[in-house]
Formats: structure tokens, sequence, C-alpha cells
């Protein structure tokens, strides 16, 4: 019998500081008739990762969270959600993809992608990469750009006539995709961020900003069409009186999970190559500096994407 192959990769061993993450050797994935074998070049560390990490939800939410992902440690032990990487083989049915190709995607709760090599379906979350994007930019497109997209689609925004948009929290891998993507819909775009973000706000062509710690948010005397808090620290409640009439408000921090799909992911390549989208990278760290990453995006402090450089 053949001595099956190995990689390394990072173990949630439980929930808890980023300390619980372990790079061990597992077995490298064979990929199926359908799948594709990728090496992941680069990931990203995500709000999303530190909240599964360290089960960091509220009240009745760590009971579902735990029902969801298991009880005392993730089920899926190998966390991460994006990767950019290359296609090194693939199944007997594999028709979209060759051996060499530069791809990106998203696994969702899949998690899987701290590793260096992951196996995905063709026809699943997975597209070719921007042809002008190395492969940490492409993977730091990917979180913010997907849920960005997902919830200004459930605003209806490209249905309306420059809609005037509230951004909370522009800086984030969530919040400076929405805001571009905001704009390119034809906008008009307030953004809340703090003094420390200005600039960045600044380089994505927006000028109108609220800076939270100088100024209550709240009591601004405008209305918005459409209010996204891409960092989830605020409620409907407390936004409800900037709202226009029929307008909409969006959190990350509910119970509403963004969806991902394939064409979601050629937006992206499209919006980058077409210069409508920047990478907004903080800092990036190698594969054996796992654990400071996760304890950098801790902080709350990112501005952008934090990036796990895997293979080089």
């Amino acid at each position: 019998m053949d001595k099956k192959e190995t990689m390394k990769a990072v173990i949630c061993t439980k929930y808890g500081l980023p300390e619980v993450l372990k790079i061990q050797v597992v077995d490298k994935p064979i990929p199926k008739d359908n799948e594709i074998l990728i090496k992941i070049v680069a990931t990203a560390v995500n709000s999303g990762d530190v909240r599964v990490r360290g089960l960091k939800v509220e009240g009745f939410m760590k009971i579902i969270m735990r029902l969801v992902l298991g009880f005392s440690k993730p089920r899926k032990s190998i966390l991460g959600t994006v990767y950019s990487g290359i296609v090194e083989s693939k199944g007997n049915k594999v028709s979209t993809f060759k051996e060499g190709d530069k791809v990106f995607g998203m696994t969702g709760f899949d998690f899987g992608t701290y590793a260096e090599y992951i196996a995905v379906k063709e026809n699943g979350n997975v597209a070719y990469m921007p042809e002008n994007a190395n492969f940490e930019e492409a993977v730091s497109l990917i979180f913010g750009g997907q849920t960005a997209i997902y919830f200004l689609e459930k605003s209806k925004i490209s249905e309306k006539l420059e809609p005037k948009v509230l951004i909370i929290g522009a800086t984030g891998s969530v919040g400076s995709a929405a805001t571009q993507m905001a704009k390119y819909y034809g906008s008009d775009v307030t953004v809340v961020c703090s003094s420390e973000g200005k600039f960045l706000v600044e380089s994505l062509g927006v000028s109108k900003i609220i800076l939270y710690d100088k100024e209550d948010f709240s009591k601004q005397n405008r209305k918005f069409d459409f209010i996204f808090d891409a960092v989830g620290k605020t409620s409907k409640k407390q936004c409800e009186k900037l709202l226009a009439k029929g307008g909409i408000y969006k959190t990350v921090g509910g119970l509403e999970y963004a969806s991902e799909s394939q064409k979601q992911l050629v937006l992206i390549k499209e919006l980058y190559e077409k210069g409508k989208l920047k990478a907004i990278i903080d800092k990036t760290f190698s594969f054996d500096k796992v654990v400071d990453a996760h304890k950098y995006v801790d902080t709350g402090r990112k501005k952008g994407n934090v990036i796990l450089k895997i293979n080089e």
C-alpha cells in the first residue's frame, strides 16, 4: 500500500487564546474526481477566524456555535476560510481548471485554508485569480469582498439612483471592501471610522467621514437609504433615526451570515482588474507566525487584511 503524503497545517486544539493554534503534520488531501488540489500560497486571518478560535460570541450564541462547530474544539480543526494558490493536480472529471492555474476562493464553514494544500470542488466557490494581482493581493480581496457583495445586494443598492449609504467600521476587510463596492454602484457614501483610519478611507476616495472618537455618529441629522455595520458593534435601534423612509439596516454582528458564490468571486476579479477595487493589506505574517497574526487581529486594530504566507 502506498504511503500517504503529508503536509503541515495549523490545528485549533481547543477554543481559547491564539496559543491554542499548533502547527502539525497531517495527511495531504487527495482530490476526488470533481476536485482540484491547490497548493496554497497565501491565506488571511479574518475577524471570523478569531471569533471561531476564541468562541467570541455572547450569550446563547455560544451554545449555538458549539453545536454547529464542535463542543470543546472545532470539529474541523484546520481553520481559515480564504486562499490563493496554484492548481497542483485535478480529478478525472475536472474540465474548468488545469495544473498550474492560479486560483483563489473561499471555503466558508468548511474551513481548511491554514494548510499547505486543500482539495476543493471545481464548481465550488473558486475562480481564476485577477490577472494583475499577486497571491497576497488576491487573497486579501475575498472575505471582505464576498461579505460586502452579499449585504449590498440584500439592500438592493444597484436598483437605486445615487443611494445615500452609511458604512460603520470602514477600515476593516469588510468595511473597506463595502466602501469601494458602494462607490462602484454609484452611492453617496459616508463612513464611520477612527481618526487613525481617516487616511485609509480618504485613499478610497471618501470625503464624508465621521470620526467616532471625535463625535457620536448616531447624532447626525442626515438620513441614509442603507446603513451597513461592517464590524457588528451597533443595533438597528441605535441607527433607526438615521434611516430614510424605507431605508435598510444590515450588520455582520447579527444572525444573518453572508453566503458566498463563484459569481461573487468573478465580480471581485473583474473589479480588481478594472482598478475599481483595491487590495488593502495591513500586515503579512509567515506560516510559523500564525499565533502572532491572531494576536494582532485580536487587538481589533487591523486596517484591511492580515495575510498569512503558507508557501513561498
